[in-house]
């Protein structure tokens, strides 16, 4: 990058640090910005400086949102007594295209991983638990990723929420081991809702 400006590198540099791109593809994107007409340059720099500024968490599901409430928490048509749990916003968007659930979220934003410093009080596990014994809830299903990770926190919340005496379930059917939700058709994600098995309580 010796030759080019320093705006030129900072805006590469910057750019590298998106997931999934390397030095190369943000120079060729660098240079897109540079060539685009100026109201799509200033158009995509008011649009990152909107997100930063107006997205905050839902207060009732952490999923992201405009106002207090996401736009799910907002409708009144949604059935608020199941609560679908997932680990991030994609895998709440995957499920909400496969068109086969009318309920609301919980939304982790993670899994637990003690390596990365995960653990419960990073997950709003707390407020999870908070809600289903504030609320008349009939179900909690359980969409976390069919990892290790993912398992591991299903376990730990089926724990948490069996002592509450409502059912807990998890997706299963269709869903590979090791998979994430965010890849998986609509049709696979629509029947590992339809099928989803019941989670054992702590003994």
């Amino acid at each position: 990058m010796a030759g080019y400006a320093l705006p030129i590198k900072r805006l590469i540099a910057e750019l590298g640090k998106l997931p999934g791109i390397g030095e190369k593809t943000a120079t060729r994107l660098a240079m897109h910005i540079l060539r685009a007409p100026e109201d799509d340059a200033r158009g995509l720099a008011d649009s990152i400086a909107d997100v930063r500024n107006t997205i905050r968490f839902c207060s009732v599901c952490y999923n992201f949102a405009e106002a207090e409430l996401c736009n799910i928490c907002r409708d009144s048509a949604r059935d608020s007594s199941l609560i679908c749990v997932v680990e991030d916003p994609d895998a709440l968007m995957a499920i909400e295209e496969s068109g086969s659930y009318s309920g609301t979220y919980h939304v982790l934003h993670g899994a637990l991983s003690p390596l990365d410093g995960i653990g419960p009080e990073q997950l709003h596990l707390r407020e999870l638990v908070d809600r289903v014994r504030e609320h008349s809830v009939r179900e909690v299903i359980l969409a976390t990723n069919p990892n290790v990770s993912g398992e591991s926190t299903a376990l730990l919340i089926a724990r948490m929420i069996g002592k509450l005496d409502v059912p807990v379930t998890r997706i299963a059917q269709g869903v590979p081991m090791g998979g994430d939700l965010r890849y998986l058709d609509r049709m696979t994600l629509s029947k590992s809702l339809e099928f989803r098995r019941g989670m054992e309580k702590e003994p």
